[in-house]
């Protein structure tokens, strides 16, 4: 596909002669047209939930998630990676964002790599990657050769497959098992895929993450109860969690969380079903660690 036919390339009418108004007149153009982009994700909760509940699937039988992508796509994808072991506590090798340029492109635009599907393929095979983890390729444009290497011997190994795009009937979407497209339209600066596409593709990626840690057990209610109290911050946040979930004063989940042995889900099932530590520590791993099954068997 030629890049002038592509949607994320096209001009905006809407912000045509955007150069020549005021800064207010400037920003209202730009929230308007932000304004479409959570309808557009909307529009995609089929296809994303899909994806959520088949990479969810690989994580519990020990496979991992990967993001690649170049320029802002990547940098998207390796964000939200690094966010998931501090909020989730989850080892950082089980959600990883990959680059193009690697970790400098992080701070400086380094695009040189991305029209090479070769080094897509080496930078993703370089992790480990196997068949039984689950791929997210990234690109505005559904075209970036260095994503559909990856995508393409990612594909070749059986892993899964998912493609994130802003262009209707990409080369990415044919690619993948799961194509989530958002239709946002041209950018408010024409091909400038940072703003509008951009924000969709960091509305998704975070749906994604938040949605698979939810099934796999590291939330219960909206608590984040997967914490492990290394320092003072931390155990203050763990004793507030294990009093509101469970019920009990600020004081009580202290001591919950000492016979828990410092865990928190522990600590929580122990007060809600009346049990020690070792019958606690059964039942949660019996329900895969989520506390929600734990207390619906234990009733």
């Amino acid at each position: 596909m030629n890049l002038h036919k592509l949607l994320t390339e096209q001009v905006n009418p809407a912000s045509r002669d955007i150069d020549t108004k005021s800064t207010a007149e400037i920003l209202e153009i730009i929230n308007r047209q932000d304004g479409g982009v959570a309808a557009a994700v909307e529009a995609q909760i089929p296809r994303i939930a899909e994806a959520i509940d088949k990479i969810a699937s690989r994580l519990q039988d020990g496979g991992r998630l990967f993001y690649i992508g170049a320029g802002t796509s990547g940098r998207l994808g390796v964000l939200d990676a690094a966010e998931c072991p501090p909020t989730f506590h989850v080892p950082p090798e089980l959600v990883q964002g990959i680059i193009a340029g690697g970790e400098p492109a992080l701070a400086r635009a380094t695009e040189a790599t991305e029209d090479d599907p070769q080094v897509g393929k080496e930078d993703l095979l370089a992790r480990g990657f196997t068949g039984a983890d689950a791929l997210v390729g990234i690109a505005a444009s559904g075209r970036t050769p260095y994503v559909l290497g990856a995508v393409a011997a990612a594909r070749g190994l059986g892993a899964l497959t998912i493609g994130i795009s802003c262009t209707p009937d990409s080369e990415l979407s044919r690619q993948v098992e799961i194509s989530i497209a958002p239709l946002v339209g041209p950018e408010v600066i024409a091909g400038s895929t940072r703003i509008k596409a951009g924000t969709c593709t960091k509305l998704i990626i975070n749906m994604i993450s938040t949605a698979v840690m939810i099934q796999l057990g590291y939330v219960y209610g909206n608590l984040m109860v997967n914490v492990e109290p290394k320092n003072g911050k931390l155990e203050d946040r763990a004793r507030r969690i294990i009093a509101e979930a469970a019920g009990v004063s600020y004081e009580a989940a202290a001591e919950l969380l000492r016979n828990a042995k410092g865990n928190v889900k522990t600590a929580i099932v122990m007060s809600r079903l009346s049990l020690d530590y070792d019958r606690a520590v059964a039942r949660l791993s019996a329900a895969g660690g989520r506390i929600s099954k734990a207390l619906a068997e234990g009733r």
